[in-house]
């Protein structure tokens, strides 16, 4: 198997990331309801009972909002770093003290044996919360990067995400819909900042800078209902890599899309 995954929702509505190798599975952020992440995963046929454990980026509703819930049910671990626990105990509930991980950025946690161990390193992003990260997981030299909520692509972020066989990485809105949208003024300099979310432009001069012989996919996620279509959001990304020089061969690359009610397909990840 190595290592598959599956975006079960990526949004502004909720976000969960489903991570599995031959003998170990996690679950990364758990942003909607528990009976909604179990419809999910059901439909990948996964059952919440042989998750290894969950790991929280930040402590915003739409990555949290299931996490008690499901955690309690399946009794599960839960992974943050101290300045996540600290903001969002109060909304997930009573977890166990041995459930209740600490996991310092920049640090990594394995789960599963020797043939089939996933490893999972965080790293600092900017985003409006206490200590976001995103997420590196490593099955072998398998590399899958999770790159959402962001509010743009600092030189540490590119030197722990490059060399990423497969990206999951944030495409959240196009600028000039965002602008003329409904949003009142303070909502949408939050969204632009350095401690928002990455447009379409700047995913694309990012994946610029990320591209190298070992890139096979790259899914966007975090599109905002309101301001942006993966239609666009690919289009977008894509002129800016052709712009750049980047031609691709259709069976070499391909830039996929996530959904925000409903999973993507399951996606084998093999080291080329």
């Amino acid at each position: 198997m190595g290592l598959r995954f599956t975006v079960l929702a990526s949004g502004s509505t909720g976000n969960a990331t489903i991570v599995q190798s031959e003998d170990a599975m996690i679950l990364i952020d758990a942003g909607l309801s528990a009976r909604k992440l179990e419809q999910l995963m059901k439909e990948r046929e996964v059952e919440a009972s042989r998750l290894d454990a969950i790991l929280v980026t930040h402590e915003h509703s739409d990555h949290i909002k299931g996490l008690g819930a499901i955690a309690r049910k399946y009794d599960l671990p839960v992974y943050a770093n101290e300045a996540t626990w600290e903001e969002m105990h109060k909304h997930v509930g009573a977890i166990g003290e041995d459930k209740r991980k600490v996991l310092p950025t920049g640090s990594s946690v394995e789960f599963g044996g020797v043939l089939g161990k996933l490893r999972a390193e965080s790293y600092a992003i900017s985003h409006d919360a206490a200590e976001p990260v995103g997420y590196c997981i490593y099955n072998g030299n398998t590399k899958l990067s999770l790159v959402t909520d962001l509010g743009y692509m600092s030189e540490k972020v590119k030197q722990q995400v490059i060399e990423s066989d497969v990206l999951v990485l944030e495409s959240n809105h196009d600028v000039d819909m965002l602008r003329v949208g409904r949003y009142p003024w303070n909502i949408k300099r939050r969204i632009l900042g350095d401690m928002g979310h990455l447009s379409n432009d700047a995913a694309g001069e990012a994946l610029c800078e990320l591209m190298t012989d070992r890139t096979q996919r790259v899914y966007l996620a975090h599109l905002s209902l309101d301001h942006n279509q993966m239609d666009l959001a690919k289009l977008t990304v894509n002129s800016i890599l052709e712009n750049r020089g980047f031609f691709f061969k259709r069976d070499e690359f391909a830039i996929k899309g996530t959904y925000h009610d409903r999973p993507t397909e399951w996606d084998e990840v093999k080291r080329r």
